[in-house]
């Protein structure tokens, strides 16, 4: 059975949101469109995304590493979200495997949101309705489009390639052979969800760090103490120059 699904490559990802701002721009004009933003530019911004990127630091100082985490719906081979859902509204494709919600059937009760460990339903404020990632569904199998633009917005613009999309089922896929080869890892399996998407991990590199490595040579403050300095009774910049 087919099952497509991302493989993002952590070791490679640079936390640019090109896929966050591709997967907005994509899916808010297309088939789950319109989806709400409210303050954008303002104090308190809210929106709906399908995708997003969390960014944080592992290590201790100097060791240091920072991390570029994206994350969306999982499409898991055994979704959570799917039996709770009271109208049907979220169901699980047997072509492919991909988990969708079916607009006219959601009623925003948010028992998927609150079914799924990983966070990746949201609420549509002004539609009141459950939104997620689709895989960009209605952009995959568009005939219209060449074979090479028949992947989900996210994957086409990353500019690192650091995200994959095929059947990882299909043992000779692009997918599945990086998960193979790589180590790729689903998130939180102790949950049970079998979650289709993969990470791959970051692989090290050794490092040595030297003593004279952590602190800037060019330090300003070094720098100015050997700055000369006029003498109090000379005439100063504003005193010689007419602006």
């Amino acid at each position: 059975m087919t099952q497509l699904a991302l493989v993002i490559d952590l070791n490679v990802c640079v936390g640019c949101h090109a896929c966050v701002t591709s997967c907005k721009q994509w899916n808010t004009s297309g088939a789950a469109g319109p989806l709400a933003d409210f303050q954008p530019y303002g104090e308190d911004p809210s929106g709906t995304f399908f995708n997003r990127v969390q960014t944080f630091e592992v290590g201790q100082y100097p060791d240091t590493q920072t991390v570029h985490f994206p994350k969306s719906c999982l499409h898991c081979e055994d979704p959570p979200c799917v039996p709770v859902c009271p109208t049907g509204a979220s169901y699980k494709r047997a072509e492919d495997g991909i988990v969708l919600v079916d607009a006219d059937k959601c009623i925003g009760c948010k028992y998927c949101s609150w079914a799924c460990p990983y966070g990746a339903r949201e609420l549509d404020e002004a539609s009141k309705v459950m939104t997620k990632c689709t895989l960009c569904v209605d952009r995959i199998y568009d005939q219209s489009k060449p074979a090479s633009e028949r992947k989900p917005a996210c994957v086409l613009a990353c500019p690192t390639s650091a995200r994959l999309f095929g059947d990882i089922h299909d043992p000779d896929s692009q997918v599945a052979t990086a998960i193979r080869d790589h180590g790729g890892y689903a998130l939180m399996p102790e949950w049970g969800t079998n979650p289709s998407n993969h990470y791959l991990p970051r692989r090290k590199t050794a490092r040595t760090i030297h003593q004279d490595e952590l602190e800037r040579v060019d330090n300003p403050l070094k720098v100015d103490g050997l700055l000369p300095k006029p003498a109090k009774h000379e005439p100063s910049l504003d005193d010689s120059t007419s602006w």
